[in-house]
């Protein structure tokens, strides 16, 4: 970089951090100032900042853009004091879920902070447990989005069709190989700066673990002693998970690499937000024109994570399993979701339209584009027909397909293993999204049951229960 380029730069910058501070309230500005304190302290001084690297996740909501904006006023801040400042590396995990009006909030926010041409900066996406620089146009990856159908819908047989679990699982299982690659990957970063409280640190953790004691395998006991043993037994909790749902048919994936620091240090800065209204600080509103999707996955509120697409559950499950109209269904999850959607800033008119043909049509779409499931299949992972040795099966054709009862003993054998026809093994195929191996591993598995306490299934041993893991004190 030329002398008059990186003086260039250098006044861009300066213009970067004049507008950040600008958008700042007084009490905002002695967040910052106490920000640049911990990561200075944590860095071992301002001599060594500069070859100081953080970490921040990124998955578009309110808390993350907030802190990230915090962090480039920070960077940019001891830019202006001290000859160099720290490293950040900005990681988002891609996921099934997220949308392309995600994408380009993500985007936007980048640009604003004038990320993009700023060496100081790694703007990463994770996405099929692989890193790539972060694209917001890149297409999403076939074979992450044949993987995620399938965990769906092998989640949500086995837990009987459980809104939440078969809608998060997946992707918050998969937190602990993502943090695990981004924290490691060339040659690593020294800290994680976060804005998510202890509490909502513990549910997700509390998520997980209750998630995990539904495997049959034993539970890891005691604490981690490091950030880097968390991710790593986060890691294990969701292999374990899936070993256990999949049986033979398991296939591990490749691991991460090894941390690149022993000792990767928390910055957590969720007591400095306490006292702001993310929602409508200037921060997010104005510069960094931050605009949520309410199609869009939301980490921090696993009961309404996807919230038309659980409505749209909720409407089938009320249609088909318990004699009430698909309306009746979607205005039950709306009242109970309400006081959240509305804080969410859910337009009125989407919640209106939730409960119609239209709204039904919708959500229909949405599943089809990001999961590749239509409302069939989505109805025969609700009934969960083929678990327990298809003990829910003859009860699904007859509601659903009654015009296939007369193949039930035909379904009963090619379930088990044994000669049918092509075209029956077809129907069943298509019907429930899954091929017939998984299917055939299906019928001889019991439900998981969250937090374990459930039957023990054929070439499968009885687990038990481990301590409860907390991130408190990071």
């Amino acid at each position: 970089m030329s002398a008059i380029h990186e003086q260039a730069m250098n006044y861009v910058y300066q213009q970067v951090l004049q507008r950040l501070i600008g958008h700042l309230s007084r009490e905002e500005r002695t967040t910052l100032q106490l920000l640049v304190q911990r990561i200075i302290v944590s860095a071992g001084g301002m001599e060594q900042v500069g070859d100081y690297k953080v970490l921040v996740a990124h998955g578009g909501g309110e808390a993350s853009s907030y802190t990230l904006a915090l962090l480039r006023a920070a960077q940019l801040t001891i830019a202006s004091r001290a000859p160099r400042t720290f490293q950040l590396r900005v990681a988002t995990l891609r996921h099934a879920g997220m949308t392309q009006g995600t994408l380009d909030t993500l985007n936007r926010g980048y640009s604003r902070l004038f990320f993009h041409d700023d060496p100081r900066v790694e703007l990463l996406m994770v996405e099929n447990q692989e890193i790539h620089p972060f694209n917001h146009q890149r297409p999403a990856s076939a074979g992450g989005r044949e993987a995620s159908q399938r965990n769906m819908l092998m989640v949500g047989h086995l837990t009987s069709g459980d809104c939440r679990a078969t809608l998060c699982n997946d992707t918050y299982l998969g937190l602990g190989d993502f943090y695990q690659r981004v924290t490691s990957w060339h040659g690593g970063v020294h800290a994680l700066v976060s804005g998510d409280s202890p509490r909502r640190q513990r549910q997700l953790l509390a998520w997980l673990k209750n998630a995990a004691q539904g495997a049959s395998f034993p539970v890891a006991k005691g604490r981690p002693l490091s950030l880097n043993g968390l991710f790593a037994r986060m890691g294990e909790w969701s292999e374990d998970y899936y070993r256990d749902v999949y049986g033979e048919h398991y296939a591990p994936d490749v691991a991460p690499s090894k941390p690149g620091y022993r000792h990767l240090a928390y910055i957590g800065i969720a007591d400095l937000l306490e006292n702001t209204d993310l929602s409508s600080t200037p921060l997010l509103t104005e510069f960094m024109a931050h605009a949520p999707d309410p199609l869009g996955f939301q980490f921090s509120q696993p009961a309404y994570a996807h919230p038309l697409l659980m409505a749209h559950l909720r409407g089938l499950q009320a249609e088909c399993l318990r004699d009430l109209d698909y309306e009746a269904g979607v205005e039950g999850f709306i009242q109970q979701a309400d006081h959240y959607l509305r804080r969410r800033q859910m337009p009125e008119e989407l919640l209106t339209q939730a409960a119609t043909h239209e709204g039904r049509m919708l959500s229909s779409a949405y599943a089809q584009q990001f999961f590749g499931l239509d409302e069939t299949q989505l109805i025969c992972m609700l009934f969960s027909p083929f678990i327990q040795h298809g003990e829910r099966l003859e009860g699904y054709l007859r509601q659903c397909h009654p015009g296939m009862l007369v193949a039930l003993p035909e379904l009963h054998k090619a379930l088990q293993g044994n000669p049918c026809a092509d075209m029956l093994q077809q129907w069943v195929v298509d019907t429930s999204g899954l091929p017939m191996p998984l299917l055939q591993h299906l019928y001889r598995k019991w439900p998981l049951v969250p937090g374990g306490n459930r039957p023990r299934s054929a070439g499968y041993g009885a687990r038990r229960d481990g301590q409860a893991l907390h991130m408190s004190g990071r």
